[in-house]
């Protein structure tokens, strides 16, 4: 890029930079972000296929989840990573629904393409789709349908949705009753769900049906010395964020020893500081330690002689969620142990899961934090089983904060999409074809999950949409039966706040990548200037940007 002053060139940019404008910067961004959601699209809805990613040092993750798929992939293009973000946000939001936001930003920018393609200035095209998006999210809360917190059957349903097409069909029902049980419990008073209270620990061996819930914390350790009880009933738990070991000093200090007795008086010295820290602990009434830092080998030794159960260098996480299930308080100094701050547990005892000790703290008073233990055949079963979990987790959370639902299988796009064509018909100006082009949009949905299981797309959306024409605002895709049902008779129902964020991130990505009209690269490290491919050329396989 340079300035041309009376015949004199100047240089602007640094030599290796290079630069794509206008139309071309435009459809290089587009082409990057449709080929992200085209390599998602295919996991969607209940018969959406997996996808096998194997990173650099071979490791190799099998998985239907759009944002797993997504992190895994080592993304290179810009306007591509922007749409990860798009599943990223939809994944903290929500936790489901990330394929869906990726797909419908995708589609958004196709249909963007072609009013490109018709000169319709691209602002004109972010201004309509603002509105369309606005429209949407005001169309969704009347769709919306209240279920209560305790309605554990329609908490059941959502959580089903969810894991529909994750590869947890074998033991579904199992799973789902888990789930709807762990949120029950967590649950605060005000209606707050913190799934980070529900801790899932994986453990490869036995079948999905041995999956259990735990009413408290596991945690995978073990007790840090043989000679501790394994077991023991209406404990006292202390949990210290501090190393039960002598003090060293601050600042760097030496010590000369100039006798093997003054030696030997030093190591007395040492053992009184740690028997004087244990009796502390014991003192207190403590029968059960749980400690985030390191226990010394003599701390250790007498521990065990006062029948004290031990773990150390637990996660800060599992403290967290101790302390809610036992009342205890975590205490980070030795010297602030007080028997007012140990919290209560009717049974800590050691077992052994699939070959492994751990820890259960059970039988608690009122235990606001649980624990799901995963098992499955293989590690890889195992890990998308997690996976499932989480999203599952998550939505009920979701419906249970926000207490509200709607249909699944397609139905709310469709009623959307007929919805906002009408809304289109009632705007002037070119701003109606952004609109008409986000309600054509949104139907991209039903006809991935049409397209996934087998069946015509066109004569399903056809059917949907005249079953919304009807009136039945209910209406979804039945991709086992190829017909359009009633979703809610169907139970396939879903959060509120699944549609609401994915149309609002897919709409909010759409529209800043579309205003791009100047990519303006500097040169990579180490080598020259950055390929047309680099810049969103359709190099690659079949047409695709390079991603990978």
């Amino acid at each position: 890029m340079a300035a041309n002053l009376g015949g004199q060139p100047i240089f602007i940019l640094k030599e290796g930079s290079q630069r794509t404008r206008g139309r071309d910067a435009q459809s290089g961004n587009i082409a990057a972000a449709k080929a992200v959601a085209s390599a998602v699209r295919t996991t969607l809805g209940p018969k959406g296929m997996d996808k096998m990613l194997v990173d650099t040092i071979g490791d190799v993750v099998i998985t239907n989840d759009g944002v797993t798929i997504l992190k895994e992939m080592d993304i290179e293009h810009p306007a591509a990573k922007m749409m990860v973000e798009v599943a990223k946000t939809q994944d903290d939001e929500v936790g489901d629904g990330t394929t869906t936001a990726v797909v419908v930003a995708g589609e958004l920018l196709k249909r963007a393409e072609e009013l490109l393609d018709q000169d319709v200035h691209p602002t004109v095209i972010a201004h309509g789709y603002r509105l369309a998006a606005d429209k949407a999210q005001e169309l969704i809360k009347e769709l919306a349908i209240d279920v209560k917190p305790t309605d554990k059957k329609m908490l059941t349903k959502i959580a089903d949705t969810a894991m529909t097409g994750k590869g947890a069909e074998a033991a579904k029902d199992k799973l789902t009753e888990l789930v709807v049980k762990a949120i029950t419990m967590i649950a605060d008073e005000d209606g707050t769900v913190d799934t980070d209270f529900v801790k899932v620990e994986k453990k490869v061996g036995g079948t999905i049906e041995d999956s259990e819930i735990i009413e408290g914390v596991v945690i995978d350790k073990e007790r840090v010395h043989p000679g501790m009880p394994k077991k023991i009933e209406n404990a006292k738990i202390l949990l210290l964020n501090a190393p039960v070991e002598f003090k060293k000093t601050e600042v760097d200090a030496e010590i000369s020893i100039t006798s093997p007795d003054q030696l030997q008086m030093f190591l007395d010295e040492e053992e009184k500081m740690i028997k004087t820290i244990v009796e502390k602990i014991v003192k207190s009434g403590a029968k059960v330690l749980v400690c985030q830092k390191g226990i010394d080998d003599i701390a250790q030794h007498y521990l065990a002689k006062a029948g004290v159960l031990a773990v150390r260098r637990v996660k800060k996480s599992d403290l967290t969620k101790l302390s809610r299930a036992t009342g205890a308080t975590v205490i980070s100094s030795i010297d602030a142990i007080d028997a007012a701050e140990l919290g209560k547990a009717g049974l800590v005892e050691e077992k052994k899961v699939g070959g492994e000790e751990m820890i259960f703290v059970t039988k608690c008073d009122n235990p606001k934090a649980c624990t799901l233990i995963v098992r499955g055949g293989t590690e890889h079963v195992v890990d998308e089983l997690d996976r499932a979990l989480e999203d599952a987790l998550r939505v009920v959370g979701v419906a249970v904060e926000d207490k509200k639902f709607v249909a699944g299988g397609g139905s709310p796009e469709v009623e959307l999409s007929l919805r906002l064509r009408e809304f289109a018909a009632s705007q002037e100006g070119r701003s109606q074809l952004a609109i008409e082009a986000f309600a054509n949009a949104l139907e991209i949905i039903p006809r991935t999950l049409a397209e996934n299981a087998g069946l015509d797309p066109i004569d399903m959306l056809v059917e949907l949409r005249s079953e919304h024409e009807n009136g039945k605002k209910t209406a979804g895709l039945n991709v086992f039966e190829a017909k359009a049902v009633d979703m809610l008779k169907a139970g396939v129902v879903e959060p509120m706040r699944v549609k609401t964020q994915a149309i609002a991130s897919a709409a909010e990505a759409a529209v800043m990548i579309l205003r791009i009209d100047d990519v303006i690269a500097a040169s990579k490290m180490g080598g020259g200037a950055p390929s047309p491919e680099d810049m969103g050329g359709m190099g690659g396989m079949g047409g695709m940007p390079p991603m990978m």
